[in-house]
């Protein structure tokens, strides 16, 4: 008796080869092959070529509009696919349109319709139509879906429709809650993130992660780093491969330089036989670099077998940053003769390497070949390096004209750089000038009223230094105190000025006094010893 042996749908050809596609080119050729042969009426295959097209990063969604034209009853995973597709591109509100084409087809929504719906939105009218329809079809009780709301409400700015949806939600989980905090840190509500973090009902890695990343975020580092010495001592049973954890610890201590804190975290990853990856070994560089480390910081760079644009930026602006000016510019012409090419941070940090009298003619020669050589357009941070060490070297009229010159607004800082090098070196019109002008400019920053009457204070004008403060009073303008870090046997402390507030005010106050009358007493000697 002969039997017709039936080939399974998976043992065709081009099926195989649509699982190896890696270029629109091969699924093109792939495409025609099942045309010439009859199988594009197979919607299994046409799925399979319209999701590719749409959803690889290889794609064309483009073509994939065309594929979709041609299959004449396309199904929910085809409208997924474009769904999706347009939710990853650059018109996203066009899948609210194969929505609505779905729906008067009457075909059913799923759960990764609604994914890919809420992924697109970017505005918050949006989210909302989206929403109505998820409740209509009953996925609001869907973990996922409640996190991509949230997420997408967050990112719209609305932070209280962001937190409504949590609250009215039935199912919730450790992701949305997470996705709430993290919206709340990314504007700048850090307060109200961390009071969500608190009423988390259970917490995890990626939790604690949002939290400290938020803080670094937002400039909290202190507080960034007392989280993350709070986890380590709960006791709290946390996935510590989680690099992007070690990465915002990193850059925080980096930033208050928590020498020891960081160091442990250096420690911890050798300990635990961490490689180093690209991100994690540029925030080790970046951490050793602040802390004046500059020796492990180019072994960690040394043993990196491959380096990208952000870790040698960070080691050349390191370098720069330690005074090893020399050795920076050595490593930029490294980098150009066997290393990615630089961008603008690159360059930032080779400007600042050129911050020294004998190399003027340095620094203009590169950034005269910013945009010639690197096709990098600079930007107002490279302006304000250049006129930053004009002003600072005593060529306040050159930085005047780079001012004047630049093909966008100057800034406050910029300004504030030139009224900097205008009191250094004794230039009292122009600074004058300038500082009526930062004031204009920024008339609640306290620090370009400082800064012009001390200039005012040097030339003995204590009438204009008065008139200053008095428009500070008149115009509510705060002071903003300073503050500094210290690390004693590995704890950080934040000192503010004027604050009371330490537990050990008494013994810093009384160090103070000891060593303010050992001056006094110095000072007493010293002249005694002059009139001799």
């Amino acid at each position: 008796m002969n039997r017709t042996l039936v080939r399974p749908i998976s043992d065709i050809p081009c099926l195989r080869l649509l699982q190896r596609c890696s270029s629109m080119d091969e699924l093109m050729q792939i495409h025609a092959h099942t045309l010439t042969h009859g199988l594009s009426r197979f919607s299994f295959i046409a799925s399979k070529l319209l999701a590719f097209s749409a959803l690889s990063d290889h794609g064309d969604l483009r073509y994939a509009e065309t594929l979709f034209d041609q299959i004449p009853t396309p199904n929910v995973f085809d409208f997924n696919s474009m769904i999706m597709g347009f939710s990853k591109s650059s018109t996203p509100e066009k899948g609210l349109s194969v929505f609505a084409q779905m729906r008067s087809l009457g075909i059913e929504p799923n759960s990764r319709t609604f994914t890919g719906l809420v992924k697109g939105c970017f505005e918050s009218s949006f989210v909302g139509q989206v929403r109505g329809q998820i409740v209509k079809f009953g996925y609001d009780s869907d973990v996922y879906i409640v996190s991509s709301l949230i997420s997408s409400y967050s990112k719209c700015g609305e932070l209280e429709f962001a937190r409504r949806v949590l609250d009215e939600s039935r199912e919730k989980n450790v992701v949305c809650w997470t996705s709430l905090l993290s919206g709340y840190c990314c504007n700048g509500s850090v307060d109200e993130a961390r009071q969500v973090f608190e009423e988390m009902p259970e917490r995890n890695d990626v939790s604690y992660s949002a939290m400290v990343s938020g803080y670094v975020r937002n400039g909290c580092f202190y507080e960034a780093i007392m989280l993350f010495r709070e986890l380590k001592s709960s006791g709290f049973v946390v996935n510590f491969t989680k690099v992007s954890l070690f990465v915002s610890v990193l850059n925080a201590c980096a930033s208050v330089g928590a020498f020891e804190e960081g160091r442990w975290v250096h420690l911890f990853l050798v300990h635990r036989g961490f490689e180093y990856e690209i991100e994690l070994a540029t925030a080790l560089i970046d951490f050793y670099a602040k802390c004046g480390c500059i020796r492990e910081a180019k072994e960690i760079f040394s043993e990196l077998p491959y380096k990208d644009v952000t870790t040698w930026s960070a080691m050349i602006m390191g370098l720069a940053g330690n005074g090893e000016n020399k050795l920076g510019l050595e490593f930029f012409k490294e980098m150009e003769e066997k290393g990615p090419n630089p961008n603008a941070v690159t360059l930032v940090g080779v400007l600042t390497a050129c911050k020294h009298n004998t190399l003027v003619g340095k620094a203009w020669w590169y950034f005269g070949r910013m945009f010639k050589v690197y096709g990098i357009f600079p930007v107002i941070e490279h302006y304000g390096c250049m006129v930053d060490f004009l002003a600072r070297s005593g060529r306040v009229k050159q930085a005047e004209i780079l001012i004047r010159t630049m093909p966008m607004e100057p800034d406050g800082a910029i300004w504030g750089s030139l009224l900097n090098g205008c009191l250094m070196h004794g230039h009292v019109e122009l600074g004058e000038m300038v500082g009526k002008l930062l004031i204009r400019l920024e008339p609640t920053h306290s620090g370009r009223y400082v800064l012009l009457a001390n200039m005012y204070a040097t030339m003995g004008g204590w009438e204009d230094v008065m008139r200053l403060r008095q428009m500070m009073e008149e115009r509510d303008v705060v002071k903003i105190s300073a503050w500094s870090f210290i690390e004693v046997d590995g704890v950080v402390h934040k000192f503010v000025a004027d604050d009371k507030s330490h537990p050990q005010l008494r013994s810093v106050y009384r160090v103070l006094d000891q060593l303010r009358k050992e001056l006094e007493s110095s000072f007493i000697i010293s002249n005694d010893a002059l009139v001799v």
